[in-house]
């Protein structure tokens, strides 16, 4: 896997650095998904580009009927189907038709958002990274961290954590606005 001293980056950046409407689409993403950095988008960007290009391989193989590639086919939307991208008998094309969004969906910072445990993207950011939020009686402190489906329901406050206490004020501006929403 190579020396620890030298890691490889795990994004790609864009061919052509300036292009205004991959700069429009990206800022707004940026914005939606509460991303630190570009960085971060295009990590997210190479982790779909990797499993598109596995499903383009794969397709080229099964018109061979290669029983290798139905091992790696059942491999690939077993995967995807864990993180909860697709379903169990998803097909390539499936595979093709994701979008980062579906990626950026599944990380931990936008999970913990939309389960109401944070007001903000940001907000939810910084909970993950004080080590308030744990998932599966672990504590995570990573927001990029791929959430599996079956870890999804565990996803819960740290019981260290002030805001396990249902009288905290966060808490109670948190259901504050909950209620506002349902009326």
């Amino acid at each position: 896997m190579g020396d620890q001293k030298f890691q490889r980056k795990k994004y790609s950046t864009p061919r052509h650095p300036w292009e205004k409407d991959r700069i429009d689409a990206e800022r707004q993403l940026l914005i939606k998904y509460g991303l630190k950095n570009k960085r971060e988008l295009w990590r997210a960007q190479t982790i779909l580009t990797n499993f598109r290009t596995q499903a383009r391989t794969l397709q080229a193989k099964l018109r061979y009927n290669d029983p290798l590639a139905i091992k790696q086919f059942q491999l690939l939307i077993g995967k995807l189907s864990r993180l909860n991208l697709l379903g169990e008998n998803a097909t390539l094309d499936d595979v093709l038709s994701l979008n980062i969004e579906d990626i950026l969906e599944r990380r931990l910072e936008t999970l913990v958002y939309k389960k109401n445990l944070a007001l903000t993207m940001k907000q939810a950011r910084q909970f993950i990274t004080h080590g308030h939020i744990k998932v599966n009686d672990r504590v995570v402190t990573i927001p990029s961290f791929m959430v599996e489906k079956s870890m999804e329901d565990s996803i819960t406050y740290n019981e260290t954590s002030p805001f396990t206490d249902e009288n905290h004020p966060l808490r109670m501006e948190m259901s504050g606005t909950k209620e506002e929403e349902n009326e």
